[in-house]
C-alpha cells in the first residue's frame, strides 16, 4: 500500500475565505487551508489587529479568534481575546516610574462574563497605598462602565481610547497616570 505523497496532500486542500466577528469589522482577513469542513470548526486563528482595524496604532495589538461557523467557503469566527504584545507592554514601563496591573472579571449590561487586564504607568515612582487607591478607582470605573454598556460598546470605547482617558481623568486626583493600556481582554 502506497503512502500519500506530502505534495498530494497540500494539493487536495481547500482554502476557506476567514471574516472576523461583526463588531471588528466585514471584510476577510485571511484564508486558511483545510481538507474539509470538520477541520476547521474549533480552529483558533491569531492575527494582528492592525490587519483588521488598517489603523496603525493598533499593530501592537494581538487578535485571538475561534472559529464558529463554517458555510461554503466562508469562515465565521468569535472573539477569544485581544492582547498586546509583550515587547509592547515591556517598553511602556521606564526607571522612576511604577506599574499597576488589574485584573477585573467583569459582566456587561446583557451578562456576557469576560475578564480585563489592564496596565496603568504612573509618571513617576509612587509608593503601595497610591498604587492600592488607583487600582480600587480603576476598579470601580471598570464595574460602572461594563454593567451600562454592552461588550461591543466597551470594546469600541477601548479601541478609541476614550475608556482610557476616562480612567486617567479620574486617578489624576490620586497621581499622575501617564498611561494606560489594555494588556489583555478574554471572552
Amino acid at each position: 500500500m502506497a503512502t500519500q505523497k506530502s505534495s498530494e496532500k497540500w494539493k487536495s486542500k481547500v482554502w476557506f475565505n476567514v471574516y472576523p466577528p461583526k463588531l471588528l469589522g466585514e471584510s476577510a482577513i485571511g484564508e486558511i487551508p483545510a481538507n474539509d469542513e470538520k477541520a476547521i470548526m474549533d480552529r483558533r486563528i491569531k492575527v494582528s489587529m492592525s490587519w483588521i482595524t488598517h489603523r496603525p496604532e493598533h499593530s501592537f495589538m494581538l487578535v485571538g479568534l475561534r472559529v464558529n461557523n463554517v458555510s461554503g467557503n466562508s469562515v465565521n469566527t468569535d472573539l477569544d481575546y485581544i492582547e498586546q504584545t509583550f515587547s509592547y507592554i515591556h517598553s511602556l514601563v521606564r526607571r522612576h516610574s511604577s506599574a499597576i496591573y488589574t485584573v477585573d472579571k467583569l459582566k456587561d449590561k446583557n451578562g456576557r462574563g469576560f475578564v480585563l487586564k489592564l496596565i496603568a504607568v504612573t509618571a513617576s515612582k509612587i509608593r503601595t497605598p497610591k498604587k492600592t487607591a488607583i487600582r480600587k478607582e480603576i476598579g470601580k470605573f471598570t464595574n460602572e462602565f461594563s454593567a451600562a454598556h454592552t461588550f461591543d460598546e466597551l470594546l469600541n470605547a477601548m479601541l478609541d481610547g476614550s475608556f482610557q482617558s476616562e480612567i486617567i481623568r479620574r486617578t489624576l486626583n490620586i497621581a499622575r497616570v501617564s498611561k494606560l493600556e489594555l494588556k489583555r481582554i478574554e471572552v
